[in-house]
Order: C-alpha cells, then structure tokens, then sequence
C-alpha cells in the first residue's frame, strides 16, 4: 500500500461503458420514445458510475428532455434487478425528499425508467468545500424526511446488508500481512453492528457521480438502488471519503454538522474500518470489462479510508 492515496485515478465522468441508444431493441425504442411523447433525435450516455446498463439523456424533436435507464433482464439480469429495485424505491420516497421523480416504469424482457429529467452538473473533482457544504446540507434534509422509512418498502437493515463485509478483513490479513494494525483495524470493523443501528432510511451509495447540483444551487440525489435502514449519519460520513481523498480537512465537517457532530470517535471508526476492508478486498477482485475503472476506484477509496482510520487512531 502506497504511503498516501495520491490523486483520484479514475477519469472523472467517464468511468463506465454503457448500452447506447442505437442498439436497444427497436420494439424498446419506440416504447420509449412513446413514453416521451416525442421522436429522440440524440441520446446522451452518461457515462460515470460503475455499471453497464442503459443510462442516457434522451434529447427528442419537440426540445424535451428525459432521463431513461433500461437493462436485459436475460443478459443484465443483475442489473435488471438492479433498476427493478430503484423503481420500487423511487415510487415510495415521499416529495420532501430531493431526487428526480420516478415518472414510468417498463417491467417486461427489459426493465426500463422514465426518471425526471433535471439540468445539472456533478460537484467538481477535486471536490470544493462549496459543494460538499451544499450536499451535506441536502443529506440533513433526507434524513429528516427519510426517519421513520416510508412505510411497506420492506427494506434490510444496515446491519445485515454490511455484515459480510466483516470477513473481507481475512482476505486483507492474507494479501498484506505486514499492513500495520491489522488486528486492531480488524476488530474495529467487527464492532460495526453496534453502532449503525438506526430507523433511517439510508441511501448508502453517496459519491460525487450519484449527485446533481442544478442551476438554483439545489442537490438532487439519484441512484436509489440499495437503501437500507440505519443510522441518519452513516450516508454524511461515506459522502466525505472522495472530499477527503481530494485533499478537504473532513474533521472539522464531522465536528459541526448536525448529523455527525454528537457522534462517539469510537462509532466513526468501527465504520470507517468496515469501509477498509470491502473497499480494498474488493479492488483485488477481477477487473469487469464494462467498468475498467472500478477497481482502482475502489483501492483508492479503500486507501482514503485507511490512511484517515489511521490519522484518527494515531497510528504511524
């Protein structure tokens, strides 16, 4: 492991290789293009995150504009299931709640959404104390709108969708025995169900690509795939990762926000060391061909995530 994590090694934005319009099914176009009320004359791939499915900015003859996501249930059927679970999900979050709004949904050989079209940008790489305030300003308001969870999504807990993750450290003591504090670091994360208990309903998956900052300054959160119910500082914390990594003093943002300043150090850390040992097992496993990038994404994040667990513990 590197003596610091260096810049972020991914290309910003250009993280994922995705379906384009032209080859979807024809059948799936005019579909589509019905659901839109109008022909598309260009597509717009977006082409950050980690995933290969259909995600794009259907531009049609008429100047509107929709946000379309599609994926084959029988050759994507993971993400399939995948989208099949972000429409669920979408459908429930109440209307104080800042993301683009579920507006169809197509369940057949694909499974497709019509998700509200909105003109915005991603926060700037790397990350400005500007942005970051913005967006943790929008995660107080979620977590406010989101406690208690809406009601009937029969959501798991933090607690069980993270509980694996604990094992991760074996692989971690295997591969790289001479990482200093390993046993420590290693029953730290063993601890993470004590502390990240909660009646939230946690988004889990906030980074920079899953964010939009519209022209009024308002955030907008996307990519409602895998919440869980947890504790309300758990998506504040994992926000500040990239911002760390970016070079931000992240201690005084956990010291001062509302959802994170009464939060016991022992607590942070316990999660911070789960997050080590997923982030950097899971750069060891193999490169999928359709997001090259995620691998050294996930080592850097894991090697962010180290070198702050360290910093706290007064580790050398």
């Amino acid at each position: 492991m590197s003596s610091a994590p260096g810049p972020y090694p991914a290309p910003v934005g250009k993280t994922s290789r995705r379906l384009e319009w032209p080859f979807l099914p024809p059948n799936l176009r005019v579909f589509i293009e019905r659901k839109c009320g109008s022909p598309v004359v260009e597509a717009l791939s977006q082409t950050s995150g980690f995933t290969p499915g259909f995600a794009s900015v259907l531009v049609c003859a008429d100047g509107s504009r929709h946000f379309v996501k599609a994926a084959s249930v029988k050759a994507q059927r993971t993400f399939a299931d995948s989208y099949r679970e972000e429409a669920r999900k979408l459908a429930a979050l109440p209307t104080g709640v800042p993301s683009p709004r579920l507006l169809w949904h197509l369940d057949d050989d694909w499974v497709a959404l019509g998700i509200e079209y909105v003109d915005g940008r991603a926060p700037r790489r790397p990350w400005r104390a500007s942005d970051l305030d913005t967006v943790l300003d929008a995660l107080e308001v979620v977590a406010d709108e989101l406690t208690p969870p809406p009601a009937g999504l029969d959501l798991d807990t933090l607690v069980d969708d993270f509980v694996d993750m604990v094992s991760m450290w074996d692989h971690i003591k295997a591969v790289r025995p001479d990482l200093p504090h390993l046993d420590e670091a290693a029953a730290l994360a063993a601890g993470f169900a004590d502390v990240v208990g909660g009646n939230t309903l946690v988004h889990t998956d906030i980074r920079d690509d899953n964010l939009l900052i519209d022209g009024d300054g308002s955030v907008w959160l996307c990519d409602w795939n895998w919440p869980v119910v947890g504790v309300a500082w758990f998506d504040t914390l994992c926000t500040l990762i990239g911002p760390r990594g970016d070079g931000l003093d992240v201690e005084p943002v956990l010291a001062t926000r509302r959802l994170t300043r009464d939060v016991p150090p022992e607590a942070i850390d316990r999660v911070l060391a789960l997050l080590v040992g997923y982030f950097l097992k899971s750069a060891d496993d193999p490169v999928p061909s359709t997001s090259p990038f995620l691998r050294e994404h996930q080592r850097w994040q894991g090697e962010v995530c180290w070198h702050w667990l360290c910093e706290r513990r007064s580790w050398q």
